[in-house]
């Protein structure tokens, strides 16, 4: 139980800016020993900066930290994990080629004998004490990723940390995974830890949060006990407004198969199978899900069939046509489009020196007649998609790379939908944007599946893919583990097929068989 008589974290009047970025503007938090405190906030909202100032990655331009009803002043991060501070981010800090044990003592002054017998010894007692599973002797690059953020809190709670700040802890976890999270998160409670949680998803936030503090637009707008409110009202705190969320999923019977993965094998430079005898259908009139843990093949997937990776086994058939071998603008024009959105958003797909009406013309020049470009179709074109989308820009002649990241991902996701595609290929469609945006992103899936086009959606958000989709491909290392219809399965069931386990009884489609093309 939280004690309420001291605060663990007080943060009082807390700003912070960037050039003419204000990521923090006043804010307040107040942590309790022993209270799960979920910080909650659209994209940009300003939780992270506001934590990395707790852990010493930045120092507050205004406002003070108290640690313990001590006043503290962070100078480095190791200021903070000297007074018992551990932030856990969502990209791991590992060595892949060490073992646990040597990950947990790395950077630390200790003795060599330390990395023994009494490593392990101290490893086994903090894993007994907090209900954590780790091997100290296994090596990084053969853990699962919730073996990976079970070290990395181990980490912390060696160095002596019981304040714990844990940035989307959630991310990149099966089902089973976060219930074993939750557990441990539970059990550092119990232990006295006071626990931030830094996510977007709202479910979660209800079941593991006591208390809650809603950001907005770097500003803190509440703290509210978690089992006095309900996910609409959390909603409205974060967006300033009442929002009607839901994702609808209508069924069509006219379907028919557009494209068809059989037998595709993609290797690295290495020779590794990234893909493995990969093989579904894809039908007009459908949303096609593909679920899986980080880095299963998701990306070389989508490549792929969109002819920017060669395909070393197999065939991708675009209704009777073989696109294997056929250059990425030849594809285009058969009507493939990939709205394709990597961490790197101008990575690929867009130029970002370039505004938003040469983005529109770099992607069809070649589909205009004669040598002269005429600008006044992309002119409206992305007029249509910055109005159609709420795309904060001062204007379309603005420069992508001026945009914040979630408006350059509207831009690449409107120009892709606007071209009228058969077969739309788009990963992690809303990563980056917030709740109101990601909503319209699905209306528009629904919208082009409405058309007859064939969807094929990558996304990381069981919750999502369950509720937009009509079928689910789950991938792992590479391979079709089962094809399942969301509606007859549960979170639980697809958490154990991206972990490479088959489902008891007949819930899954025969890959690449007759019920596989419906």
């Amino acid at each position: 139980m939280a004690d309420m008589t001291k605060l663990a974290i007080e943060m009082r009047h807390i700003s912070k800016v960037f050039g003419e970025v204000v990521a923090n503007d006043d804010v307040n938090l107040q942590v309790f020993p022993g209270e799960v405190h979920a910080l909650l906030g659209e994209n940009g909202a300003g939780k992270t900066t506001l934590m990395n100032m707790l852990s010493g990655i930045y120092t507050p331009d205004a406002g003070e930290i108290l640690i313990n009803g001590e006043k503290v002043t962070f100078h480095s991060p190791s200021d903070s994990i000297r007074l018992g501070i551990g932030m856990i981010h969502q990209h791991f800090k590992l060595v892949d080629v060490m073992t646990a044990k040597d990950n947990i003592v790395i950077g630390q002054k200790t003795s060599f004998f330390t990395k023994g017998k009494e490593l392990s010894r101290k490893v086994r007692e903090l894993s007994d004490r907090y209900g954590l599973d780790i091997d100290p002797d296994k090596k990084v690059y053969e853990m699962s990723v919730g073996e990976k953020q079970t070290l990395e809190i181990i980490k912390v709670l060696y160095r002596g940390a019981n304040i714990l700040i844990l940035d989307e802890p959630t991310a990149v976890l099966t089902p089973q995974e976060i219930k074993k999270l939750f557990k441990v998160i539970r059990n550092m409670k119990e232990q006295g830890c006071a626990i931030v949680i830094i996510t977007h998803k709202l479910n979660e936030v209800m079941e593991i949060s006591d208390r809650v503090t809603v950001l907005r637009k770097g500003k803190s707008i509440n703290t509210v006990v978690t089992k006095d409110v309900n996910i609409p009202k959390l909603i409205e705190m974060m967006v300033g407004q009442k929002v009607e969320l839901s994702i609808e999923k209508k069924k069509y019977e006219d379907k028919r198969p557009i494209l068809t993965v059989d037998g595709l094998t993609v290797k690295n430079d290495e020779g590794k199978d990234m893909l493995s005898d990969v093989s579904f259908t894809l039908n007009t009139h459908e949303i096609l899900g593909v679920a899986g843990v980080v880095h299963s093949g998701q990306k070389e997937l989508c490549e792929s069939i969109a002819g920017l990776v060669k395909a070393d086994k197999g065939r991708i058939f675009f209704e009777d046509e073989n696109i294997v071998g056929k250059t990425p603008r030849d594809i285009i024009k058969l009507g493939i489009r990939m709205g394709f959105i990597p961490e790197d958003r101008l990575g690929m797909g867009l130029v970002a020196g370039m505004d938003i009406v040469h983005n529109m013309i770099l992607k069809d020049y070649q589909n205009q007649p004669g040598i002269v470009l005429h600008r006044g179709p992309c002119t409206e074109q992305a007029q249509k998609i910055v109005d159609a989308l709420d795309i904060m820009t001062p204007s379309i002649y603005t420069p992508v790379k001026k945009l914040s990241g979630g408006n350059i991902q509207k831009v690449l996701l409107g120009r892709e939908i606007d071209s009228a595609p058969k077969v739309l290929i788009t990963a992690y469609a809303v990563r980056g944007l917030d709740i109101g945006a990601s909503y319209k992103i699905y209306d528009l899936l629904n919208e082009q599946k409405a058309k007859g086009v064939g969807v094929l959606f990558v996304g990381e958000d069981l919750d999502v893919l369950m509720e937009l989709c009509d079928r689910i491909v789950v991938l792992c290392h590479g391979e079709v583990i089962g094809v399942v219809n969301p509606d007859e399965v549960t979170k639980e069931d697809i958490g154990l097929l991206m972990t490479g386990q088959k489902l008891e009884g007949n819930k899954t489609e025969e890959e690449g068989g007759e019920a596989d093309a419906v």
